[in-house]
């Protein structure tokens, strides 16, 4: 037996499993290793929406798809979520949720579409004028 940094007695090979979260599993087997979302060409920003096409597998129909990847569709089952949300729902890193967000795209389980940049919105100036000019008619 060795003492970690607490000084707490351990296990030898126990650097898998903690105490309070049970066994760990590293990002990168999540992932198998990759770190970029496939060839699909879609960002996956922070605010990017994901939301669950009609035709997605229900949670036991896919047995292709990891404990990761069924845990994501069922959060955008209930809502199209951001992959902020739905990293933080799944309690899993952003990089990870990308990497996963590119299978299931690929898979055609969901789509992904960006909110419009403020800067392209109409200004609250011509609106505005544009109800008034209605108004007036």
């Amino acid at each position: 037996m060795t003492e970690d940094m607490t000084g707490a007695p351990r296990e030898q090979g126990s650097q898998w499993y903690d105490g309070e979260a049970g066994p760990l599993v590293r990002p990168y087997a999540m992932t198998g290793g990759r770190t970029k979302p496939g060839p699909t060409g879609v960002r996956f920003d922070l605010i990017a929406l994901v939301t669950l096409d009609a035709a997605a597998p229900g949670p036991d129909e896919d047995t292709s798809l990891g404990p990761e990847h069924r845990a994501l569709i069922e959060l955008c089952r209930l809502e199209t979520q951001s992959v902020a949300e739905l990293a933080a729902g799944a309690d899993l890193p952003v990089g990870v949720v990308r990497v996963l967000l590119g299978d299931l795209l690929e898979l055609g389980c969901v789509t992904v579409s960006r909110p419009v940049p403020p800067a392209q919105l109409p200004d609250e100036r011509i609106l505005r004028e544009v109800i008034e000019g209605l108004r007036a008619l």
